[in-house]
């Protein structure tokens, strides 16, 4: 009679070990980005807010529920936007460049969220002024 396959892992395996180190990098990446997540939607939000008092008062009489899903959407894709420097972020780690990376990972967020600062400021500006 034959014996039934045993349950757990198999053997280990060059892929095994690359998945293992890849989810590794993953981790890093989360420990790193995520909590620089609330700074970047902070500097998005305060271009946002800045926008609309500047404009004051002209900007209260287009608060309307269309523009609060507006905004939600745009602060959804801006967020999805961010998740780039996940990619960036792994690629690096696997090609053992760790130390320069060290200096990479604060000139992209710098970078990004200036960028999406620029984004937010043309986008805001066309809703409070128009």
């Amino acid at each position: 009679m034959d014996e039934p396959p045993k349950a757990g892992p198999g053997p280990q395996g060059p892929a095994t070990g690359f998945i293992a180190q890849l989810s590794g990098y993953v981790a890093a990446s989360l420990r790193y980005w995520e909590p620089r997540r609330l700074v970047y939607n902070g500097v998005l939000a305060l271009v946002v807010l800045a926008h609309f008092f500047l404009a004051w008062p002209g900007s209260r009489d287009k608060v309307t529920f269309d523009l609060a899903l507006q905004i939600f959407f745009l602060a959804v894709l801006a967020n999805v936007c961010y998740c780039v420097a996940y990619i960036a972020d792994v690629f690096v780690q696997v090609s053992g460049l760790h130390q320069e990376w060290r200096v990479g990972r604060v000139v992209l967020l710098v970078v990004g969220t200036a960028f999406a600062a620029t984004i937010t400021h043309f986008v805001a500006r066309g809703i409070c002024v128009s």
